[in-house]
C-alpha cells in the first residue's frame, strides 16, 4: 500500500484521483486546498489530514519524511499555473508525482523539471488518459499498420459549454489557465501527435476568450481543429437534443467514436503509473509545445484548411 498526498482536493477533477487512489488499494494520508469544500473526501479517505494553508501542509509532509514515514506519491489537481511549483514541491519532498493536464504551461518548465528528476531520483507522471482509451489505442494501431506514406485528413471538435462562472474563475485567465486551447485541448493535441506523429506546421485561425481554432500539419495527418466553451458554438442538432457538450473526431469523413469511457480512465492511469509505465516528461513535451505556440502565434486568416465550425467575421463577412 502506497501513501499519497493530494494537492487541490476541492477541484473538479479531484474525485477521480481520490477514486483512483482507493481503487488501486492505496491510502491518502494528507490533502491540501485553500478552499475547504472537500466533503467528497469522506467518501474515500475520511481519516486523511487536511490543510487550507500550504505552509502547514508543507510542514506536515516534511515532518512525516523526517519521522521515517514519507509520502510516496503527491497527486496534483491544482490550477494549471501552479502545477510547476507543486510538482517541484513533490520532488523536493522525496515523492514521485502524478499531475493532471496540462503538466505545465511552457516547454522550458519541463526542462527544469527534468533536472529536478535527476537531482532527486524521483519521477513526474502526467495524466494522459486518452492514450489508454480503447478506441484511441485501436486508431493508433490502425494508423501504424497503414501505408507509411498515407496522410489522413482529420477534423477534431470539442465544445464543452460553460456558464458565466468560467471566465470569472482562474480558468478564464489566460495567464493562469493558458487559454482555452491549453485548458480543454491539451489532451487532444497529445492524442493527435501520439497517433499521427510530429508537428510540421501549426497555424492558428481563432484565439478568443472562449474559442480557439486552427490547423496542424502532422507527419501522418492534416488536422483542422476547433475548441470552445461557448454554448452558441454547439451545432444546432446538439442543442436541440438538449446537450451541452460536443466531441467529434472525423478521419476521412469517418466518425471515430470515443465519447464513452472518456472520464473513467484515471484508475487505469494510476495502475500504469504504479507499475512503472506511466507517461512522463518526454511524453508531455509535444502537446505543451503545441499549446504554447497556439497561445503566442500570430493569427492567420482562415482562407483554407479551417474547421467547418469556424465562423470568421470581418467586414460583415461570415465564412462557415
Amino acid at each position: 500500500m502506497k501513501t499519497f498526498a493530494l494537492i487541490g482536493a476541492a477541484g473538479f477533477i479531484a474525485p477521480r484521483h481520490l477514486k483512483a487512489i482507493k481503487e488501486t488499494g492505496n491510502r491518502l494520508v494528507t490533502a491540501f486546498d485553500k478552499f475547504d469544500s472537500v466533503g467528497v473526501m469522506d467518501s474515500f479517505f475520511p481519516e486523511a489530514d487536511f490543510f487550507t494553508e500550504f505552509e502547514r501542509f508543507d510542514r506536515h509532509v516534511d515532518k512525516k519524511r523526517r519521522e521515517g514515514d514519507p509520502i510516496q506519491y503527491v497527486s496534483i489537481c491544482s490550477p494549471n499555473y501552479l502545477h510547476d511549483a507543486h510538482i517541484r514541491f513533490g520532488l523536493r519532498s522525496g515523492a514521485d508525482v502524478i499531475c493532471e493536464k496540462p503538466l505545465v504551461l511552457n516547454p522550458w518548465n519541463i526542462d527544469g523539471l527534468a533536472e529536478m528528476e535527476k537531482e532527486t531520483g524521483k519521477r513526474v507522471n502526467n495524466i494522459l488518459q486518452l492514450r489508454l482509451h480503447p478506441s484511441i489505442v485501436a486508431l493508433k494501431n490502425r494508423i501504424a499498420n497503414s501505408p507509411a506514406d498515407k496522410v489522413y485528413d482529420v477534423d477534431l471538435a470539442y465544445i464543452t459549454s460553460r456558464g458565466k462562472w468560467y471566465n470569472i474563475s482562474w480558468k478564464g485567465d489566460t495567464t493562469k489557465s493558458g487559454g482555452v486551447a491549453t485548458n480543454i485541448g491539451v489532451h487532444f493535441f497529445d492524442m493527435l501527435t501520439w497517433i499521427f506523429g510530429k508537428v510540421k506546421k501549426n497555424v492558428v485561425h481563432v484565439r478568443e476568450e472562449n474559442t480557439a481554432a486552427g490547423f496542424l500539419e502532422l507527419e501522418r495527418a492534416n488536422v483542422r481543429w476547433f475548441l470552445s466553451t461557448e454554448y452558441e458554438s454547439l451545432p444546432e442538432a446538439v442543442k436541440l437534443a438538449g446537450k451541452r457538450t460536443y466531441r467529434s473526431l472525423q478521419m476521412e469523413g469517418e466518425e471515430i467514436e470515443f465519447s464513452d469511457g472518456f472520464t473513467d480512465l484515471h484508475t487505469r492511469s494510476y495502475e500504469h503509473i504504479l507499475s512503472g509505465s506511466g507517461f512522463g516528461l518526454l511524453e508531455a513535451y509535444p502537446s505543451i509545445e503545441i499549446v504554447h505556440h497556439i497561445r503566442n502565434a500570430n493569427l492567420t486568416h482562415p482562407s483554407s484548411d479551417y474547421h467547418p465550425l469556424v465562423k470568421y467575421r470581418q467586414n460583415g463577412l461570415v465564412v462557415k
